[in-house]
């Protein structure tokens, strides 16, 4: 069986675009996001200056970490090595873009579903190469089976110095490049300082593509305004302060030669928003809420009646329910949620987590109908054995999430499922003890505790989408 791969000459690279329009008009992939693009970076002073250029996509990678956090197998590793998706079965929770070390995928502003470089394999599968191949004026990007030596790309990959993007990821990509630089294959190596023509699409893209069209006049041109505004100045203005102009301008301009990118994909910006920090935070108190209170009536510290029984439960119920409908809010095709439990892909932490959720709110249902039925509350002792369990790992399963996200630092965070198993409990005691001992002192340390926890969730999600793909 074959196995597809591409390889980019950087050598022969001229930045013409042919292969990103290609791409667009090939599967008609809307405005405001592509499937493949092409980075500039630009190195030196002039005259001594450089640039080079360089096409990037999907890496088809061997180890895909895409279709493992996939909870509905959406996106798929094909038997001849193309990763492919399936709209039909996307419930767009942005998942795969968290997943992906190479930013290569982004939500169809139309469909509201995943998508990417899928090889052009309804071509592949004719006998056709794909579209960016046949277009491509310098024949700079080659397709082909890297498996049979005999192919045009196993020769290169054999003879030539080619490399790969973040090998580090573990995801063995499949698109190597010919001679190119570190500048281009790491973004850090590079600075986004908000100037360059690529900036002007600051505005819808990535997952707010959908908002492309009605805020085209919207794009970021601050730095044209403050040139003009300068040069204007200039004109009318005595010896000395034109000098002082002057030295502006130049400071403006002035990079000192260090590598700089003068055109790019923008960033998608943050995919998971106030929706994932709080769905955090309330199935943190819904899960810490039932271990310290159980817990706590079980080794005698606070006296258990049907009363605190009842505030319990209904505190994990309420909070389970908002849990569950923050989820499906933050679904850009929220009618497809079932397709979790319906379409499972077990490998996927989302899937795991929505049965464990499931699980923990029948220990919960079950509870409150001893209750409501006046049952012995020994019952309660003993779906405890099961409740305190699947409570923890509520708490907690988000961890194992963020670590399938293997294009965010959250993978590389060793203690992420420590954190979470203690603000789980932090949760709990914060919501539980003021409401067990009705003290002031544990209401304002309660509450302390909440907001605290809230701002680090916040935090928590936000910051690693903030740092560079590209």
């Amino acid at each position: 069986m074959a196995n597809y791969g591409f390889v980019i000459d950087n050598r022969t690279c001229i930045g013409c675009h042919a292969c990103t329009v290609a791409c667009k008009s090939e599967h008609d992939v809307p405005l405001g996001v592509n499937r493949t693009h092409v980075k500039y970076i630009e190195k030196g002073i002039f005259p001594n200056s450089t640039r080079e250029f360089s096409v990037h996509r999907c890496n088809h990678c061997e180890d895909a970490p895409c279709t493992t956090i996939c909870p509905t197998t959406a996106l798929f590793n094909r038997s001849d090595g193309i990763v492919d998706f399936d709209d039909e079965r996307c419930i767009g929770c942005k998942s795969c873009m968290q997943a992906c070390p190479y930013d290569a995928l982004y939500i169809d502003p139309d469909k509201g579903t995943a998508a990417k470089c899928n090889y052009c394999a309804h071509r592949v599968e004719n006998s056709f190469e794909p579209a960016c191949v046949i277009v491509c004026p310098t024949e700079s990007i080659v397709s082909g089976d890297l498996d049979d030596p005999t192919s045009k790309i196993s020769q290169i990959v054999a003879s030539e110095n080619t490399t790969v993007r973040k090998p580090e990821s573990g995801a063995k990509p499949n698109v190597f490049y010919v001679e190119t630089s570190e500048e281009m294959l790491r973004p850090e190596a590079t600075e986004v300082t908000g100037f360059g023509m690529w900036t002007d699409q600051a505005f819808g893209v990535g997952h707010f593509a959908k908002y492309a069209e009605s805020r085209l006049d919207s794009a970021d041109t601050s730095s044209m305004i403050v040139q003009l505004a300068l040069e204007k100045k200039l004109k009318s203005s005595n010896s000395r302060d034109r000098a002082i102009i002057r030295d502006v301008m130049e400071s403006l301009g002035d990079e000192g030669g260090v590598s700089k990118r003068s055109y790019d994909q923008p960033s998608k910006g943050v995919l998971w928003g106030w929706e994932v920090s709080a769905y955090i935070w309330t199935k943190g108190i819904c899960a810490g809420t039932y271990v310290v209170a159980v817990l706590s009536m079980l080794a005698g510290i606070v006296e258990a009646d049907s009363q605190l029984w009842l505030q319990t439960i209904g505190i994990g119920i309420l909070f389970l329910a908002l849990t569950g409908a923050l989820l499906v809010v933050d679904l850009d095709r929220p009618e497809r949620f079932l397709y979790v439990l319906l379409r499972p892909n077990w490998d996927s932490w989302l899937v795991k987590g929505a049965y464990i959720l499931a699980g923990y709110g029948s220990v919960l249902f079950a509870s409150a109908l001893v209750l409501i039925l006046d049952l012995d509350l020994v019952l309660l002792t003993y779906l405890s054995i099961l409740g305190i369990p699947l409570a923890l790992m509520t708490g907690i399963y988000t961890a194992w999430l963020f670590g399938q996200a293997k294009g965010r630092s959250w993978s590389d965070d060793r203690f992420l499922t420590l954190k979470f198993l203690l603000e789980t409990l932090a949760l709990g005691g914060a919501v539980f003890f003021p409401l067990a001992t009705m003290e002031p002192i544990y209401a304002v340390i309660g509450s302390m505790v909440l907001i605290m926890a809230w701002l680090h969730d916040k935090k928590l999600v936000k910051d690693p989408q903030l740092e560079a793909l590209l």
